[in-house]
Order: structure tokens, then C-alpha cells, then sequence
């Protein structure tokens, strides 16, 4: 990890600023804010516009990262943009990170499709995120939690603060921020930019109907329309951050996107968002899949539990990087599950299982550890029960389980 834009900045320069030649929008926030570029692109394409998205991490394969008009970018053209990126890096002597390198590679593959529009999610912070090198035509800032203290700062106000750098005078910045410190934090940083300031709070009313495995139910109404949407995407969070994704489809300044309710509406039921609460079978048994890697997000999957009527069935599957709020993840969900199995994740920066173990609390049904997710989802697909099996915490544990659910074939549907 490299914080700062000195590097992004010279490799785009010797590309020849590809990242000017599309409209873009910048969508950060701890929480939810890939959930809103990937429904943002999905009513962007269901306009008709040709659309691109980036987003990080991956689950499984990088080039998950790029879409190119809803469809993830081939490996031979994310090949061609990275040996292009690297050319021009030797040439300026950089030597960029990961991070940067996929960044400089999508600016370059939208430049090269003539993307109509970019939606681009901040990967870390905002105001020295290699993304924020973009020339947004809007912002927008999904939420405010305490996650990468290290970097960004040790409270809601620094955080909000490190987030606001995306805002850009004269653009639309729209806000959702519940805690009143980090809304003021956005609030001075905006006009300190110049941004043109929407609460989402005061602009965006949802009205959360049903909620099941197969997706959300709601109602949003903005200053602009009342519409009855249905997502994919399960729980009444995801109900916001779809909300949030249809104001900032009304604040884009693009006279090429004019949104259409009928539009909007196509959009949200075909948006693809892998890895957060997403449903797949095995052997007839339902797996629910979710990183939620800090207390907000667990709280989200907390809720969409009771909402459910899930709370107290199901087995949870654990796992988590070393340098999260641990405590505070099973704090808040270990109570909502029954039994759990503390899983190391692969990499080298998670919490083994035994370190697990020491950190978390006791839980309803036991904590057990086992060596690797495999035998943790053999153990639970043999043992009795029917409630759907929950695998949460990092996403790379999510990836990892993806994968190995999808290894023999198609996924069966859920129950």
C-alpha cells in the first residue's frame, strides 16, 4: 500500500491522460459503496450508455475488477492494458503498486472502449487514492465507519475528512452519513471544495418492504420521482445503497443520461454484485455469502437476519484479516447465529483460527476452530440442520469460498 497520487499521477501522463477522456463518477464510504457502483453501472447500461466499472478487491479472479458494459474485462485485454501501463512506467521510472497498476489499466480500457460514463469506487480513503486522480463530474460518500484507522485516521471526523477528498467544486457531492461528526467533517470539506452539497438524509426517503434470500423489496422516493424498485441484492441496507445509487443517476450532469424511471427500475433488478450477501446452494443446503470485514457492516448482516427471519438458525462460518475490529465483529454478530467455526483465512495478513479463538466471544451453540473452510463446510454439510450456512468476515475468505462452491458446476438455486 502506497497512499498518495504523485505516482498515478506521472504514469497517467505518460499514457496521455486516459482518465480525462470519459465522464466519471467517484463513489467512496467504509461501507456500501461498491453495492452503489455496481447498481449505479447497472442503470447507467439499462439507459443504454456504455459503462464502466471498477471496484476492488476481487473475489476470485482480478479481472473481476473491470467491467466493461456489465461484462467483466477478458483476460487478454486487461493483459494488452497492463503491458501498456508497465511500458510507460519504465518509462517515468515508476514503480507503481497493485493498486495503481489495475487503476492505470482501467482508465486506459474505458479510454480505449469510449466509455460514456466511469464509475469508479475509491479503494482506500479518497483524498490519496490512486482513483481520486479522476476528473469526477460527481462524488458521492456512502457512509462513514471506524475501519483503517492506521491511515485514514482514529475518528469519525478524520475519516470523513480523508473521504471528502474525492468532492470537487461545482460538482454534485451526495452524502450519507449517519453519525452528526462525520456529516459536519463532509459538510466543511465540501464547502471548503466548492462541491455542491446533497444530503442524502433530507433528499431520499426508503420505504423497506419484503426482505428474503432472493433480494430486497422497497420503495424510494427523491426529489425527483417515487419509484417501487426489487434488487438482488438481500437486505434493507442494500435498499439504501440502491436508493443512493438512483439520486446520484438524477445528479449526473451528463446530458447523455436523463434518467427514466421505467430505465431505473430494469437497471436495479439486473444489478450484479457478488460476494455481499449473495445466495448459492450445495447439496441441496443454502450458503449465504457476506465480507463484512468491520462492525457496520456485521450490524447490516445482523439486521437482515431478524428481517429475514433468519436470527438464531443458522451456523456461521468465521474468518477475518488480523488487523480488523474482531471484537467488534463478533460482538455484534456471533449472538445472531448458532455455533461457529473460526476459519484462517489465505493470506498473509489474516488472524490464524487459534488467534481467532482468543479474540472473539463465546456464542450460541459453541466456537470450534477447524484447519481450513473445506473441512468447516464438510462438518456442517454432514451435521443435521436445513438453515442456511453463513460464510462471513474478510472478503478474501468469501472469495476463497465462492470458489469452492462453484468448483463442481453451477450453483444450485436457494431455498
Amino acid at each position: 500500500m502506497k497512499l498518495g497520487l504523485a505516482a498515478i499521477d506521472a504514469l497517467c501522463e505518460k499514457l496521455g491522460r486516459p482518465e480525462k477522456a470519459f465522464p466519471s463518477v467517484l463513489i467512496g464510504g467504509t461501507n456500501g459503496k461498491g453495492s452503489v457502483a455496481a447498481t449505479l453501472s447497472a442503470i447507467a447500461a439499462a439507459h443504454g450508455l456504455r459503462a464502466g466499472l471498477y471496484t476492488s478487491p476481487h473475489l476470485a479472479r482480478v479481472t473481476e475488477r473491470i467491467r466493461l458494459e456489465e461484462k467483466d474485462v477478458s483476460e487478454d485485454e486487461l493483459d494488452e492494458a497492463l503491458g501498456s501501463v508497465f511500458d510507460a512506467a519504465d518509462r517515468a521510472s515508476i514503480l507503481p503498486t497493485y493498486f495503481e497498476a489495475a487503476t492505470a489499466a482501467a482508465f486506459l480500457l474505458f479510454a480505449r472502449r469510449r466509455v460514456d460514463l466511469a464509475i469508479l469506487e475509491v479503494g482506500l480513503g479518497g483524498r490519496f487514492d490512486a482513483t481520486n486522480i479522476a476528473p469526477a463530474v460527481l462524488s458521492a460518500v456512502t457512509s462513514i465507519a471506524l475501519d483503517h484507522t492506521a491511515e485514514l485516521g482514529t475518528t469519525l471526523a478524520e475519516i470523513a475528512r480523508e473521504k471528502a477528498g474525492i468532492f470537487r467544486r461545482g460538482r454534485p457531492a451526495l452524502v450519507h452519513a449517519a453519525a452528526q461528526a462525520a456529516r459536519e467533517s463532509l459538510l466543511r470539506a465540501s464547502r471548503e471544495a466548492g462541491a455542491v452539497w446533497h444530503d442524502a438524509a433530507l433528499e431520499i426517503e426508503v420505504e423497506v418492504g419484503r426482505v428474503g434470500l432472493d433480494g430486497t423489496r422497497f420503495a424510494v422516493r427523491t426529489p425527483e420521482r417515487r419509484v417501487e424498485l426489487a434488487t438482488p441484492l438481500p437486505g434493507a441496507h442494500q435498499a439504501w445503497n440502491t436508493a443512493l445509487a438512483v439520486r446520484a443517476a438524477e445528479l449526473l450532469a451528463e446530458p447523455s443520461l436523463t434518467p427514466r424511471t421505467d430505465a431505473i427500475v430494469r437497471g436495479v433488478e439486473r444489478v450484479r454484485w457478488p460476494g455481499r450477501l449473495e445466495c448459492l446452494g450445495i447439496r441441496g443446503r443454502t450458503v449465504l455469502l457476506d465480507g463484512c470485514h468491520n462492525p457496520e457492516g456485521a450490524e447490516s448482516l445482523a439486521r437482515f437476519l431478524a428481517d429475514a427471519g433468519l436470527e438464531g438458525r443458522c451456523p456461521l462460518v468465521f474468518g477475518a484479516m488480523a488487523d480488523k475490529d474482531i471484537e467488534g465483529i463478533a460482538r455484534v454478530l456471533f449472538p445472531r447465529v448458532t455455533g461457529v467455526t473460526l476459519v484462517t483465512v489465505t493470506s498473509t495478513r489474516a488472524a490464524a483460527a487459534d488467534e481467532l479463538a482468543r479474540r472473539v466471544p463465546s456464542a450460541p451453540g459453541g466456537v470450534r476452530v477447524a484447519s481450513g473452510f473445506a473441512e468447516a463446510m464438510d462438518r456442517l454439510l454432514a451435521g443435521e440442520g436445513s438453515a442456511p450456512i453463513i460464510v462471513a468476515g474478510s472478503l478474501y475468505l468469501v472469495g476463497e469460498a465462492r470458489s469452492w462452491l462453484l468448483a463442481g458446476g453451477p450453483a444450485e438455486g436457494c431455498r
